[in-house]
C-alpha cells in the first residue's frame, strides 16, 4: 500500500490510474458541492526550502478543501537553516502533525524523512523529480483526451526533473516519450537506464524538436533555467536556442496536439506568447488540476 510520494518510479500502474481517476471525481464532487471532508481534524506541514506559488497554494487549498489545517514552513521558520539533521526532524514532527510535504534541493533530503518518518513524505519538488506535477498533467491529458492510452508525449527543451518524472511515468504506463533537448542538457541517464530496464515505454532522445513533435498528442516545454540555475541564464538561452515551442514547431505536429507547461513561463523564451495563449494550450486548466491530485493525493495517504 502506498505510504509516501517520494518519486513516480515507486508506483505501479494501477496505483497511477486510480490516482488520475480520483482526481478527477473529487473535482467533481468540489464542482458539485459533494466533496467529503475526509482531512477534518488533521494537520499537514507544509515545509518548502525552494520558493512555490503553485505547489504552496495548490496544496493548502486541497487540505483545506477536505477539511483539514495546513501549516507553512520555510526553512528559515525551522531549524533546518541551522543545519538540524533531517532524521532529528521527521521523528518530532511526526509527534505533531500527520503528513509531511516538502520542496527542497536534493532527492536525498525527502528519503531521509521519509526513512525516519512514521507518517507520510510527499515530494512537492527536488531538483531530481516533480512527481505531484506529472500527476495532475496526466490528469490534464485524460480529460482533454479521454485516455492516457497509446499517446505520444514530445517533450523539448531542458532534461530536468519534470523531464525525470515523465521518463518514469512513460515506462510505467507504457506510452511514447520523445524527449528533444540540447547536447549537454539530457536527462539524468540513470533515470533513463532505469526506464529501459523496468518499463515498457518508447522513450527516446531526440536531438531535431521537429522530429519529436511529429506524431505527438501532447507538447511539453518547461523554462530554460530552473532556480538555483540564474547564473547559467545567458549560456542556457545560447543553447536552447532552437527549442522554443512556437508556431512554427507547431505546425509541425498533429492538429489534436495539446501544449503544456508547468508555469512559470518565460514568454519568448521556452514557449511563445501566441502559442502559451493559443488554442492549443491548456496550461491554465493543467495548473488548476494540481489542487484535484493533490486532494486526491492527501486523500488517499491520510484521509478517514
Amino acid at each position: 500500500m502506498m505510504r509516501d510520494l517520494l518519486s513516480l518510479r515507486d508506483l505501479s500502474r494501477a496505483e497511477i490510474l486510480e490516482m488520475v481517476d480520483a482526481a478527477e471525481r473529487m473535482k467533481g464532487e468540489l464542482a458539485s458541492g459533494t466533496l467529503r471532508r475526509s482531512l477534518t481534524g488533521k494537520i499537514v506541514g507544509l515545509i518548502f526550502v525552494k520558493p512555490s506559488t503553485r505547489t504552496r497554494v495548490s496544496f493548502e487549498a486541497a487540505v483545506y478543501r477536505l477539511g483539514g489545517q495546513a501549516m507553512f514552513m520555510t526553512a528559515q521558520d525551522t531549524q533546518i537553516s541551522r543545519k538540524e539533521p533531517l532524521s532529528d526532524m521527521a521523528r518530532v514532527l511526526e509527534r505533531y502533525i500527520d503528513a509531511i510535504v516538502i520542496r527542497t534541493f536534493a532527492q536525498e533530503d525527502v528519503e531521509e524523512l521519509a526513512r525516519f518518518a512514521s507518517i507520510p513524505v510527499v515530494n512537492a519538488l527536488t531538483d531530481h523529480s516533480h512527481p505531484c506535477q506529472v500527476l495532475a498533467d496526466l490528469l490534464t491529458i485524460k480529460e482533454k483526451r479521454g485516455s492516457l492510452d497509446g499517446i505520444t508525449v514530445a517533450w523539448v527543451g531542458d532534461g530536468n526533473n519534470v523531464a525525470n518524472s515523465w521518463i518514469y511515468a512513460a515506462a510505467i504506463l507504457g506510452f511514447t516519450l520523445n524527449l528533444a533537448c540540447p547536447d549537454g542538457y539530457e536527462p539524468e541517464q540513470d533515470v533513463v537506464d532505469w526506464a529501459k530496464s523496468h518499463g515498457g515505454g518508447k522513450i527516446s532522445l531526440i536531438k531535431d524538436a521537429f522530429k519529436a513533435v511529429d506524431g505527438a498528442d501532447v507538447i511539453y516545454t518547461d523554462v530554460w533555467a530552473s532556480m538555483g540555475q540564474e547564473d547559467e541564464a545567458e549560456k542556457r538561452r545560447n543553447a536552447f536556442s532552437g527549442y522554443q515551442v512556437n508556431s512554427e514547431l507547431l505546425a509541425g505536429a498533429p492538429s489534436r496536439a495539446i501544449v503544456l507547461h508547468c508555469l512559470p513561463a518565460h514568454r519568448g523564451e521556452e514557449i511563445s506568447e501566441d502559442v502559451l495563449e493559443g488554442p492549443q494550450s491548456v496550461v491554465f486548466d493543467q495548473a488548476e488540476n494540481r489542487l484535484h491530485l493533490q486532494m486526491a493525493l492527501l486523500d488517499r495517504l491520510i484521509g478517514s
